[in-house]
């Protein structure tokens, strides 16, 4: 058994400590995370990107300042006692460079120019309030009450709201196309600013949502929407990289 730690007597091995990461749903994140970077490395190594000795000499010494290892010293006792070798060491901080590089070229300003191009509606944005409640009553009471005063949303939310939205009288802000469960986002994003919206249940029944549409806005490329896009590219890149490898689960 190969140890990770030792406790008195006790001593905690690997196998211990994967059980754990498994149990605590932490293990397929991680093991999802590692294969993103490694196919990712590999594809940039494939597509002949080629590092500069200085840029991974670069972010060496940048690991060493954020983790206070100011001398040479200091890293070689870092790296023992986590019993990394510097090779090891080496090749992860090439690797990182190498993921950067490649996700730069996936998500460059004329990929994400063309993608939204392609989608704009997905990303019209609506404007929304809620507020919930755990009984159709309150809920179909609120609705009622706001119908003839719709100014007071902001304090009924605060007033009544178990959502953790309560303190902002119920903002929730500005959200994009699939941010919002399919059957509520379909009329909140056809409804106008100032329609209220609801009551709707949760699957359980175990609250109900009431909707206050506040404003409707475009699609439009601002920053928030290069960064989401961004994030979507390299979704559908890493998914077609996948299909490219034999992956299996250990």
């Amino acid at each position: 058994m190969t140890a990770i730690v030792r406790i008195d007597e006790e001593v905690i091995g690997v196998d211990e400590f994967v059980r754990v990461l498994k149990l605590t749903g932490q293990f397929e994140p991680l093991v999802e995370q590692l294969v993103r970077d490694k196919l990712t490395a590999h594809a940039a190594r494939r597509h002949g990107i080629k590092l500069a000795p200085e840029d991974v000499q670069e972010r060496a010494d940048q690991f060493r300042r954020v983790h206070g290892l100011h001398r040479a010293a200091d890293m070689n006792h870092y790296l023992d006692a986590l019993a990394i070798t510097l090779d090891e060491f080496e090749t992860f901080i090439t690797d990182s460079l190498y993921q950067e590089k490649m996700l730069e070229q996936v998500g460059t300003e004329a990929a994400v120019e063309s993608y939204f191009q392609l989608n704009s509606p997905k990303f019209d944005s609506i404007e929304v309030s809620h507020i919930v409640v755990d009984t159709e009553g309150k809920a179909r009471e609120l609705v009622s009450y706001l119908q003839d005063d719709p100014d007071s949303f902001a304090e009924m939310a605060r007033e009544h709201s178990i959502a953790d939205t309560r303190e902002q009288g119920g903002d929730i802000g500005k959200v994009l196309r699939g941010s919002l469960k399919g059957d509520i986002e379909a009329k909140v994003f056809n409804a106008e600013p100032g329609d209220l919206l609801g009551p709707f249940p949760a699957p359980d029944r175990s609250f109900f949502e009431v909707f206050l549409v506040r404003a409707k806005h475009p699609a439009r490329l601002d920053a928030d929407v290069a960064v989401e896009i961004r994030r979507l590219l390299r979704e559908e890149w890493l998914m077609a990289r996948a299909q490219e490898h034999v992956i299996e689960a250990r």
